[in-house]
């Protein structure tokens, strides 16, 4: 089985490195102390260190880890959760150090998603996520698989405990990629059946507000009042409703800085569900001081997949909220010139806005089967 992390109201304390000059590490760790919230921990501490280079051993000087142990004795913390990703050995060097557990960002964020699954497509997405992790972990994150097969014969000839691990993680991984497949296909059959109806997709960084606007827009009962990161994991579709045209509006997963690879290539079909979209409708925390570097983040992603940014309207969320707003829209005015719009999802006249906008923009839209994207 695989481990599971318990944050549930454990003191924290979280560890993040600049190497020369990355400034990003302050985001990086507001949104990481974020992250850690959202499952239940509690922070007490962020610790900061500039290092040259990666130690092999410890990732983080002797003298810091020291710093660390010393804290975590007197306040009593119970976690420690590393904002980089972290080897095996370097796992366990330092959980020998500090002797107790210590996750690295990538282990936050897929537990994080497994507890917000719902759908067994999305779960086993997840799954599929974890064991690749797990995988990479090896031997420092894995327990013994339950023997499914009953205890004798079940390891090979001259097979150590760690390759029967190993074997039976990629066996899981086979089954869970099969599954995933299948699901694909009917998926995509699903697709072709409403071939003839314009297809939105809200996308865009974590928490930013899609879901509050998808149940504006649709009446859909998703999650909106938590104020969590990945509120959302699921993919869900709905019918909406615009001057008497009929369009399927889609809410997607949010993006969010060092995605785990091992999530992306699970989430290949969201993605894919992104891709066969007439339109895409990027919502953007207007508020976030980081809210550009989040834009150029989730557009590159949406290039690789080969979006086209002529087919992306950018929704700036939250103007309600926002004290530099006039500011703030200065630059976007001027740095993005069109397909622009600014909403308060609080606000029912700027939702309305909103349906004008997507009303319009996809009048022009060739609702032929064959699109070309």
């Amino acid at each position: 089985m695989l481990v599971t992390t318990d944050y549930t109201e454990k003191k924290t304390v979280l560890i993040a490195t600049v190497i020369k000059k990355q400034n990003k590490v302050l985001e990086e760790i507001y949104e990481l102390k974020s992250l850690a919230k959202t499952l239940g921990a509690i922070v007490i501490k962020e610790f900061i260190q500039n290092i040259k280079y990666k130690k092999p051993k410890t990732f983080i000087g002797k003298g810091k880890i020291e710093e660390i142990k010393n804290f975590i004795i007197v306040n009593n913390i119970k976690l420690v959760i590393f904002n980089d990703n972290l080897s095996p050995s370097q796992l366990k060097n330092i959980e020998k150090t500090l002797t107790f557990e210590v996750v690295d960002r990538t282990k936050v964020i897929l537990d994080i998603f497994s507890k917000r699954a719902k759908t067994s497509y999305a779960k086993a997405q997840i799954k599929l996520a974890q064991y690749k992790y797990a995988l990479s972990k090896l031997p420092k994150l894995w327990t013994h698989l339950e023997k499914q097969r009953g205890g004798i014969g079940f390891r090979g000839p001259g097979e150590s405990e760690i390759e029967t691990d190993r074997r039976n993680i990629r066996i899981t991984i086979n089954k869970l990629n099969k599954k995933i497949q299948l699901i694909d296909k009917q998926m995509n059959t699903q697709r072709k059946h409403r071939k003839n109806i314009i297809r939105i997709s809200l996308v865009g960084y974590t928490n930013v507000g899609k879901s509050t606007i998808m149940n504006l827009l649709s009446n859909a009962k998703v999650s909106t009042v938590e104020k969590k990161l990945f509120s959302t994991v699921d993919t869900t579709v709905r019918k909406i409703k615009i001057k008497k045209q009929i369009f399927l509006l889609s809410d997607t997963v949010g993006f969010i800085n060092n995605l785990p690879t091992q999530l992306i290539d699970s989430f290949k079909s969201t993605l894919s569900e992104i891709k066969e979209s007439d339109l895409l409708i990027h919502v953007i925390d207007i508020t976030k001081n980081s809210f550009i570097k989040d834009i150029k983040y989730v557009e590159n992603l949406l290039l690789e997949i080969g979006i086209k940014k002529n087919r992306i309207i950018k929704v700036f969320n939250k103007i309600d909220r926002c004290s530099e707003l006039n500011t703030k829209k200065s630059i976007i005015n001027k740095k993005y010139l069109q397909n622009l719009l600014f909403i308060s999802a609080l606000q029912k006249k700027t939702i309305k806005l909103l349906k004008q906008k997507i009303y319009a923009f996809t009048k022009s839209i060739n609702r032929n089967i064959h699109r070309n994207k």
